[in-house]
């Protein structure tokens, strides 16, 4: 929906430092019950695009995902949106490396954990684990992304490593890449791939 569009802009525009009247006003007019905290774009893609595969509409649900631009900015979100702010309910994914500095930020939010689910490295960690890395060079090959992904190989940098590394770092090697392939790989999971934390998440939602 354009209007939560437009209320994740709101927000974006409050956490930056823009007054939060209109996210406020948004809030309202939208019945907004809960925010789901997400680090960057890819993120949102693949959550959005689980919650059409199982026929939902979050917006419609009142549910607004919004990618915060980096785990750092968890606790100026928690605090915009949760009880010292718009009072939303508050939940998301965040990697096991950053999860004690999750856990600070939603305390000084006095915003309960429950609602967040751990990724062992990152959700795209958990998506090459699920499909496994064979599924996911034929997605690359599909897309017609083969060439760049043998190219990426060759280099020196990346000769030794695990092919799951590989993968996880060529999927940021372009701009866009992680957000086309965040839906790439969600749309290509069976029913019983969906990682537990992405899994965990749309049925706490």
């Amino acid at each position: 929906m354009a209007e939560m569009r437009a209320f994740r802009n709101a927000v974006g525009e409050w956490a930056n430092g823009s007054p939060g009247r209109p996210a406020r006003a948004l809030a309202g007019e939208l019945a907004v019950r809960t925010a789901v905290l997400l680090e960057g774009p890819s993120d949102h893609a693949a959550v959005e695009t689980l919650a059409a595969r199982r026929g939902r509409d979050l917006a419609r649900e009142g549910v607004c995902v919004i990618p915060m631009g980096g785990a750092m900015s968890i606790g100026r979100y928690a605090g915009l949106l949760g009880p010292p702010g718009l009072g939303l309910r508050l939940a998301g994914l965040c990697d096991k490396g950053e999860q004690r500095f999750y856990e600070r930020g939603l305390e000084r939010a006095r915003a309960p954990r429950q609602g967040f689910f751990v990724c062992e490295a990152d959700l795209e960690d958990e998506l090459i684990r699920a499909l496994d890395t064979a599924g996911v060079e034929e997605i690359i090959r599909a897309e017609g992304d083969l060439r760049a992904w043998q190219t990426f190989l060759r280099q020196p940098a990346h000769h030794g490593r695990p092919r799951q590394q590989q993968l996880r770092r060529f999927l940021g090697t372009k701009k866009g890449r992680k957000i086309r392939y965040g839906r790439l790989l969600v749309e290509a999971l069976s029913p019983d791939q969906v990682p537990p934390p992405l899994d965990d998440l749309l049925a706490s939602l």
